[in-house]
């Protein structure tokens, strides 16, 4: 009986879930695709603004500190970006609820609106690349994705004892 490898191993599942993932992510972040991207969105943001456009516009407003560690990026990056978009009309700065010294970042209507397009610009991209995957095969690879996040995020918040530090989902 052949015997199980150290639990410190990883599967050979394992392995190529990380290799499949390494490739998601060198083609989701290459710069000819995040052009075609806002081309098609009609939108001129770099790759920065889209990340935290995108993290503000899945969340309630936050602090620019919070904003950082959720996409785990130094908060001088945020602090710039913010500055930005700000510039263009795309987020405003609100007084922090809980302390009125501190200022929250939200979306405005033309940054909820520029993130609408890249989604859409996104969404319609992938349908035409998934497109003969039948639908059972699209909600079981939703929901795997889903756990999958879910995992990372716990494992994350366990090492780490902090859950706003876990970078929240991208892309």
């Amino acid at each position: 009986m052949p015997t199980p490898p150290p639990p410190d191993t990883p599967s050979p599942e394992v392995a190529e879930i990380e290799r499949a993932l390494t490739r998601i992510s060198y083609l989701s972040t290459r710069s000819r695709r995040h052009e075609r991207l806002m081309a098609l969105a009609g939108v001129p943001l770099d790759r920065a603004a889209v990340a935290l456009l995108r993290q503000i516009a899945d969340s309630e407003p936050q602090r620019p500190g919070e904003l950082a560690a959720r996409l785990g990026v130094e908060a001088s990056h945020v602090t710039r970006t913010v500055q930005q978009l700000q510039k263009s009309g795309y987020v405003t700065r609100v007084p922090d609820p809980d302390d009125r010294r501190a200022q929250r970042i939200d979306l405005t209507a033309a940054g909820g609106e520029a993130i609408a397009k890249v989604r859409e610009a996104g969404v319609r991209g992938m349908q035409t690349a998934l497109s003969a995957w039948s639908p059972e095969e699209l909600r079981r690879l939703a929901t795997l994705f889903h756990r999958m996040v879910d995992a990372f995020l716990a494992h994350s918040v366990d090492e780490e004892g902090d859950p706003r530090s876990a970078p929240a989902g991208t892309a």
